[in-house]
């Protein structure tokens, strides 16, 4: 999508302001169901895209992004959009700076088109969880379309626009685009800059692209991708050329299968779906071998003590005096961080919360938070001794397809097992992407994780562009 775009504006067969338009009635016509934005304004959309034809009539600073519309997660600030993190506590916040990610779109001359709807501060797997109501997944209107960054994964599959960025800290950029049946990739940490981004695990978040192809999410990864002085986490590692690398032959990879991810109860659909697109793989040339992950089992766990512990910290700045919502129902300091913390925060925040000051307590924290990042630690060096044998690692990216809105609103355990094949990656800091892999009895999208090595993401985009071309699911499309 992108990459044609990208070829008919260069032409001039299209220009950005007739795009923009085109996303906007798309946005006019299909939001209302979906519920995949929260701020879409016309005004500075169409403003963007006079000013990107205008560098286009110019050749004046000309990327194949000058002129897309983007969407972007309503937790990347945004100058001269609000950020609410679809939370009550940030209802009527605007940022004074743009995230780093979002200042190199726009220094691509992309379309910052507008922000997309989540869960509450990026803690759910259903978008069930915003304070501003759900997404809906434009396969199937009474289904999640996974989460947290449910809304950008609509507004891809719905073709509300031409591009994403997500963020992933369990999963949360490829379990949705794997629900929604488009591409999702989840950077290397360290890959791309967290700055400007609303935290909620700060070792495990990830900023990210999502997209219709894989060939879009490597020229989105690349203008995002890069070294950030203003972020302690962002590494100086030099950034290849995605696009370049991309290729239809993978003679000579070895992928790994990890049986761990096919233990996970999986759903008949999803296991026989991915099992034939990893002899997909096998056909077009790649070598398919065993690879031992025996700490996998223990992901979810670490994952939901790591991340609440984190989030209890991040999140305490919340409190109606520096930051966020302040109750007007309180006669004491105590009485108005209770009420501000208790009307700001919805309930899966709250509970993330108490669970994470709870891990981090006097007499708890050696009992809980101190071992996860012990079983942290053994699951990295179960991938460490993979990759010494393997290329990537290919697994199921969900367990199941999507499941129906309010199906597990009230089982949190069975709602956090949606990450089961996602976390463990996170907790690594590898980068993994989804792509399309099948559909279900019940025409649900399946998706295909392949995860690779620390800052290998040209290896993981070659096997998924491999894949996609040889392949037709990344074509179909909601009605």
């Amino acid at each position: 999508m992108i990459t044609q775009q990208s070829e008919q504006l260069a032409r001039g067969d299209i220009t950005s302001v007739a795009l923009t338009e085109h996303y906007l009635a798309r946005v006019a016509e299909k939001n209302p169901q979906l519920n995949a934005y929260l701020w879409c304004d016309t005004a500075h959309a169409l403003a963007q895209a006079r000013a990107a034809d205008q560098r286009r009539a110019q050749k004046k600073n000309v990327t194949p992004l000058t002129g897309i519309p983007i969407a972007i997660k309503d937790l990347l600030h945004v100058t001269g959009a609000p950020t609410t993190c679809a939370s009550k506590m940030l209802a009527g916040f605007q940022p004074t700076f743009s995230a780093t990610v979002v200042e190199r779109l726009q220094m691509a001359g992309a379309v910052c088109f507008g922000k997309t709807n989540m869960d509450e501060f990026a803690m759910g797997a259903s978008n069930e969880n915003s304070a501003f109501g759900p997404v809906r997944n434009p396969w199937d209107p009474t289904r999640t379309p996974g989460g947290s960054s449910g809304g950008s994964a609509a507004a891809v599959a719905a073709d509300l626009c031409s591009g994403a960025l997500g963020s992933d800290t369990g999963g949360s950029i490829r379990q949705p685009a794997a629900m929604c049946g488009i591409v999702g990739l989840k950077p290397t940490y360290g890959r791309v800059s967290r700055y400007g981004l609303v935290a909620f695990a700060s070792s495990l978040d990830q900023i990210g692209p999502m997209t219709h192809s894989v060939k879009d999410s490597a020229l989105l990864l690349g203008a995002i991708a890069g070294h950030d002085p203003r972020d302690s986490t962002s590494l100086d590692v030099p950034v290849p050329d995605y696009t370049a690398t991309l290729s239809t032959d993978v003679r000579g990879l070895t992928i790994g299968i990890a049986e761990e991810y096919f233990e996970a109860g999986l759903t008949p659909a999803v296991e026989s779906a991915v099992r034939a697109a990893i002899k997909t793989l096998q056909d077009l040339g790649a070598r398919v071998v065993p690879v031992h992950l025996p700490h996998t089992k223990y992901a979810v766990p670490t994952y939901y003590i790591i991340a609440p512990a984190e989030a209890s910290s991040n999140l305490a700045r919340f409190d109606g005096i520096r930051f966020g919502h302040r109750s007007p129902h309180s006669d004491s300091l105590r009485a108005l961080y209770e009420a501000s913390r208790s009307e700001g925060f919805g309930p899966e925040v709250t509970r993330r919360i108490v669970l994470g000051t709870y891990v981090l307590s006097s007499g708890y924290y050696d009992a809980y938070y101190r071992k996860a990042q012990q079983v942290r630690a053994l699951i990295t060096h179960d991938f460490t001794q993979a990759f010494a044998t393997v290329d990537a690692i290919c697994t199921p990216t969900t367990p199941s397809t999507a499941f129906r809105l309010g199906e597990r609103v009230d089982d949190p355990v069975q709602m956090y097992l949606a990450d089961i094949c996602t976390s463990s990656c996170n907790l690594a800091g590898l980068p993994g992407i989804s792509v399309p892999c099948g559909f279900s009895e019940n025409n649900l999208p399946i998706g295909l994780q392949i995860i690779g090595k620390n800052f290998d993401e040209a290896c993981v985009l070659r096997i998924a562009h491999a894949y996609e071309q040889a392949t037709e699911w990344h074509k179909k499309k909601p009605l």
